[in-house]
């Protein structure tokens, strides 16, 4: 890295080590697809909220008339299609792979869309992980796109890594919840984007707090959040608080994710637009 260096490759006019790893290991875009800004969302560990996350920001960003997809990288815990109530598989011929459209347009890629049942399991090892991520961004016909949401696999291991580096990320998301242990785990997920020269766009805190129906007043479930001082630790912005929300939950687990009412991402959206092409 020199110390010119952008810290973006997809922009970076520099001649370096890292932009020559970043291009060995880069794959090639499905031939029929023209994909825009290609941002991931990020958690240190499962379960808190991730997929989420990149189902509501992709539905705002489609409230907005855009060309919006979803490529779910979680191979071994898909829950994308089910957040949209998809259940018919992927189409394929000559061409290659087809999205899945949700009921607004999203566009669709997760390996439930196809296996022949949404409960089986997923049981392959790494490198069979990291090439069906890479059979996403390759032989998927995406057609035209403006933003891609890139779910991603939880953790620092292989199948993060193979995002980071086969997929031209714009920059990451990262996903937390209040509690101390997670704000640890944050940590390494910003460190492991920093090695890897991807921007970190910013932090989203889900089950920040639970808002009684009755007075109004918000309660701190999993104790007092602790995501303001991971930001601060790291100079990157907040954007946005999700409340335990059973309406949402519900949407979730019924497939009308984009029915939802909130705007607690509007902020988040309102960034990624905003990213210099």
């Amino acid at each position: 890295m020199t110390e010119n260096c952008t810290h973006d490759c997809s922009s970076c006019g520099v001649d370096c080590p890292s932009r020559a790893a970043a291009s060995e290991f880069a794959a090639p875009l499905n031939p029929l697809s023209r994909v825009g800004k290609v941002i991931g969302v990020v958690s240190g560990k499962g379960g808190v909220g991730k997929s989420m996350v990149t189902s509501l920001l992709a539905t705002i960003l489609r409230r907005r008339g855009e060309e919006v997809a979803i490529l779910d990288a979680d191979i071994t815990g898909p829950s994308i299609p089910k957040g949209f109530g998809l259940k018919q598989r992927a189409l394929q011929d000559e061409n290659g792979l087809y999205p899945v459209l949700t009921k607004t347009g999203i566009k669709v890629m997760s390996v439930n869309l196809l296996l022949p049942e949404e409960t089986s399991p997923v049981v392959w090892r790494g490198p069979v992980i990291a090439g069906a991520i890479k059979q996403f961004w390759s032989d998927v016909v995406w057609g035209n796109v403006d933003y891609m949401f890139v779910d991603m696999p939880p953790g620092t291991g292989d199948a993060p890594l193979t995002v980071f580096q086969s997929l031209p990320l714009k920059g990451i998301i990262i996903v937390t919840s209040p509690q101390e242990l997670v704000s640890m785990i944050v940590s390494k997920a910003v460190e492991m984007a920093k090695l890897m020269n991807i921007p970190v766009l910013g932090l989203v805190e889900n089950m920040s707090y639970f808002k009684c129906p009755t007075c109004g007043e918000e309660l701190k479930v999993f104790g007092e959040s602790h995501i303001d001082e991971v930001a601060a630790k790291y100079a990157l912005p907040v954007l946005g608080k999700l409340p335990i929300d059973p309406v949402l939950a519900s949407a979730a687990d019924r497939g009308v994710t984009e029915l939802f009412e909130g705007d607690w991402l509007d902020a988040a959206a309102d960034l990624i637009e905003n990213l210099a092409d």
